[in-house]
């Protein structure tokens, strides 16, 4: 476990990346650069008309927004440019990491994973891919709320049915508008298979490590064999 620095988690939609990273955040002291995060932290502060200038081409800001909110992925130069400067800021601060959200796109994947190589080594990159079915995914969204104030995501379960807040910060209990629902989901998932699911032929190309897991189980039991993949 000593060796590990950057952990990627890959999988659709529901498969539980966030929570997982989370957990892996806490239990080998890794910084969760959690991609959505960084994008809405983006969007918040966008004023009208405002760009982003990557390669030369200019990526209107709330544009961007409006494509995130429908669940199609944000054009790949916009994300990538963003998650680039992140990782090279965590860098210097000498942290290690876990991703859960980028890659998304061969793009992506292109422009980030030589980074990663450069920076923290090839042998120290860690890729988990879980695993899950459409209907699942479908579910799990569909029922998923977070908290208002830190954005923690609190699982569906029925000890947590009736929650109203947060247990974790007391804030309110929230569905993210338009990601969540069902017409979204689909789009989502569809968008994951022309788009992110192509990356896994990418990573064996650059011989890079991946550990297939079914992320359909607990998640105290994935979080387990996540752990045991990693050893």
């Amino acid at each position: 476990m000593k060796n590990l620095k950057v952990i990627i988690l890959m999988g659709p939609p529901g498969s539980g990346k966030g929570t997982q990273a989370e957990l892996l955040s806490d239990r080998l002291s890794l910084y969760y650069l959690e991609t959505s995060k960084v994008l809405e932290e983006k969007f918040k502060e966008a004023r009208k008309g405002e760009y982003l200038k990557v390669k030369g081409k200019k990526y209107k800001i709330l544009d961007e927004k409006k494509l995130w909110e429908k669940g199609i992925l944000c054009h790949p130069p916009f994300v990538t440019h963003l998650v680039k400067e992140k990782i090279k800021e965590l860098f210097k601060l000498g942290k290690n990491l876990v991703l859960a959200g980028s890659p998304r796109t061969l793009y992506e994947g292109r422009e980030i994973i030589p980074l990663l190589k450069k920076l923290y080594g090839q042998k120290n990159l860690k890729i988990i891919l879980l695993e899950l079915t459409p209907r699942q995914s479908i579910w799990r969204n569909s029922h998923r709320r977070i908290c208002q104030l830190m954005r923690h995501p609190i699982l569906y379960t029925k000890e947590t049915a009736k929650l109203k807040r947060c247990p974790l910060d007391g804030s309110k209990l929230i569905k993210r508008k338009g990601l969540d629902e069902p017409k979204t989901i689909k789009v989502r998932l569809k968008e994951y298979k022309e788009r992110t699911f192509p990356l896994i032929e990418y990573f064996k190309a650059e011989g890079l490590n991946q550990k297939k897991i079914n992320g359909g189980k607990s998640v105290e039991k994935v979080f387990k064999e996540i752990l045991e993949a990693l050893k």
